[in-house]
């Protein structure tokens, strides 16, 4: 669907101009599936009677069946094992589901038409970030206050503006290198070749898909933390910016940002320096160990 201009009351100056253009050029957004907006209304009107919300859920095979392998997480391990999708919502929450939900639509609502195998990559890459995010949320949550469902999706939609401008621009993904291994999105580069910025794209989706204000706040500003007064907004992009530099580590690949972001994230997820090796050691064999 084409940018509702109601979604761009929080944009001004330079970013409002930028995503107008966009407009002009054609960017749309991602509708959500008709099982998740299904599923929105329902608790939305405080429907809480699991076989009600399961079935809606059940309409589409495929996210039930994602939604089963997203449980197996280390994060969700006191709830196994889940016997059906009554269980989980039983288990883990209603909200929560929703949440979990919500990230994994995403992908079914961006189909791979072009670029197949660096929008693969590109999800691939998502969903590892948004796993570590999970483990490092539920690691840190009485110290942050932020839990797995909401972790896992920032750590989906985080970057969720990358496919809308490589589905928009058909040079986008050889320019932005995607393709290669470890490649990815160079914000001034980008800017200087599209007029445009992925995490303000991301910010959009993330209103239009109703995430909460905090989690869309952190899709904008995960590269720019300073920027961030909201302390939810600030907490959630502590923790992508250290799942990223997890996910780095494993994958062995260079991690340009963490150093520069480094004393802010441990500051705020309540770290030092000392505790941060054993915490990496922790996540790391906790996501190696997932069922």
């Amino acid at each position: 669907m084409a940018i509702e201009k109601s979604l761009l009351v929080d944009l001004s100056g330079d970013e409002g101009k930028s995503v107008k253009r966009l407009i002009e050029k054609g960017v749309t957004i991602p509708p959500q599936p008709r099982v998740l907006q299904e599923l929105q209304e329902n608790l939305v009107r405080g429907v809480a009677d699991v076989r009600v919300l399961a079935r809606i859920i059940a309409q589409d095979p495929g996210i039930g069946s994602v939604l089963f392998k997203v449980v197996q997480s280390a994060a969700f391990r006191k709830f196994l094992p889940f016997t059906s999708l009554e269980h989980i919502l039983q288990a883990i929450g209603i909200q929560q589901t929703g949440n979990l939900v919500r990230a994994i639509a995403l992908s079914s609502a961006m189909p791979s038409k072009h670029n197949r195998k660096a929008l693969e990559a590109f999800w691939a890459r998502s969903q590892a970030i948004s796993e570590l995010a999970m483990l490092i949320a539920d690691d840190r949550v009485t110290v942050c206050n932020i839990f797995p469902d909401q972790a896992c999706l920032a750590g989906i939609f985080h970057d969720c503006g990358v496919p809308v401008l490589m589905q928009r621009f058909s040079t986008y993904c050889k320019d932005m290198r995607l393709d290669e291994p470890g490649g990815w999105t160079d914000l001034a580069e980008e800017d200087a070749r599209f007029n445009a910025d992925h995490c303000v794209i991301g910010y959009l989706v993330g209103k239009h898909w109703k995430l909460p204000d905090f989690i869309c706040d952190a899709i904008r500003y995960h590269h720019d933390m300073a920027r961030i007064e909201n302390h939810a907004a600030r907490t959630m992009v502590a923790i992508l910016q250290l799942a990223i530099h997890i996910y780095c580590i494993d994958q062995r690949l260079s991690s340009p940002e963490w150093n520069a972001v480094r004393e802010e994230v441990l500051d705020e997820l309540g770290l030092s320096e000392e505790m941060l090796p054993e915490v990496l050691d922790v996540i790391l064999e906790r996501y190696h160990s997932r069922v």
